[in-house]
């Protein structure tokens, strides 16, 4: 089994694809809740003097109005009706799905491609439950609708494709965006200490009222271990990794990070943590770090101001960006 260590800066900022709270003390006034939401599960743990059950409904309600906007699977969501309607008249859409869709086309541009919502035109051939992958003929077929220039948005509200066969998916930047919204409502509340995940995605509010909160990345291959331990506070943090949706196909690992050129899984890597600031950037900027490979994807987290990453490849090998290097 590999070992893995981390760097001694490395102190404050880190986590990974299901974060494991460890040694959570008990206490009267740290409150948890966990629900099922997005085809994942979302936590909170919060501190309060008051009963949180009324907060806990709140933040249910929110990611659930949210999944009924960007869903791929439900039939009314925005997102499916874009799917469905976008290449024969251009969509009527709420200013939140339009300035969603926006930050992602700022993705596509930052990362040269490798964040692409279109990807879904090869991805939805996919099926990771039953285990079977698009043939190469129709994969092939399926390459030609990717692009996400192939998007036209009018402000504040509109949105047409130019292609009859493009499709987008947003949950590169979705599970992120809604961690945010979740946030937003804590603070609203007045909640200073707290902690939400949702999958990957996860925001630590404050600390753990007088020290860091210790988080845990789990294991690339085994459920059961932990990869690395480590102390944070205040800090969003997403995980992309090619164990979370997959499956094996004649030896190789089919999951669900694809490559926007080939509409293939992605080689080489295992698990991709970015931390920084915002939830949604994270989100987008761990999906865009997996597609760009190890070298490519560090080169642009260390360009970013604020930004982090912890890479671990195939191998068990971990590489850090530079700011978490210690001298």
């Amino acid at each position: 089994m590999v070992s893995f260590t981390y760097p001694r800066r490395l102190i404050t900022q880190m986590i990974a694809p299901l974060l494991v709270l460890l040694a959570l003390p008990t206490h009267a006034q740290w409150q948890q809740q966990d629900w099922d939401v997005m085809g994942t599960r979302a936590s909170i743990t919060l501190w309060s003097e008051q009963d949180a059950t009324p907060l806990f409904l709140a933040l249910k309600e929110e990611m659930a109005r949210l999944n009924t906007l960007l869903s791929p699977w439900v039939e009314t969501s925005e997102l499916a009706r874009v799917n469905a309607r976008a290449a024969e008249k251009t969509q009527t859409i709420s200013v939140e799905f339009y300035q969603l869709l926006a930050r992602s086309l700022d993705y596509y541009q930052l990362t040269d491609g490798a964040f692409d919502i279109t990807f879904a035109s090869a991805g939805h051939l996919y099926d990771y439950r039953e285990g079977t992958a698009p043939n190469d003929v129709a994969l092939a077929n399926a390459r030609r609708h990717i692009g996400a220039d192939r998007i036209e948005l009018t402000a504040p509200d509109k949105v047409r494709f130019r292609d009859a066969g493009t499709r987008i998916d947003l949950g590169g930047i979705a599970k992120g965006y809604t961690i945010d919204q979740g946030i937003a409502l804590l603070k609203k509340a007045g909640i200073e200490h707290a902690y939400l995940s949702l999958g990957g995605d996860s925001y630590v509010l404050g600390d753990h009222r007088g020290r860091p909160w210790e988080v845990g990345i789990q294991h690339p291959r085994n459920q059961q271990d932990i990869a690395i331990k480590l102390p944070i506070a205040d800090l969003a943090m997403s995980t992309s990794g090619d164990y979370q949706r997959y499956f094996i196909q004649d030896g190789r690992r089919i999951h669900h990070i694809l490559s926007p050129k080939t509409g293939k899984s992605i080689d080489g890597l295992a698990s991709v943590t970015v931390l920084c600031a915002d939830s949604i950037d994270a989100d987008a900027l761990s999906t865009s770090v997996f597609v760009l490979g190890a070298e490519k994807g560090l080169a642009l987290i260390n360009r970013l101001p604020d930004t982090s990453a912890i890479i671990i490849d195939r191998d068990g090998n971990v590489t850090y960006s530079d700011d978490l290097i210690g001298g």
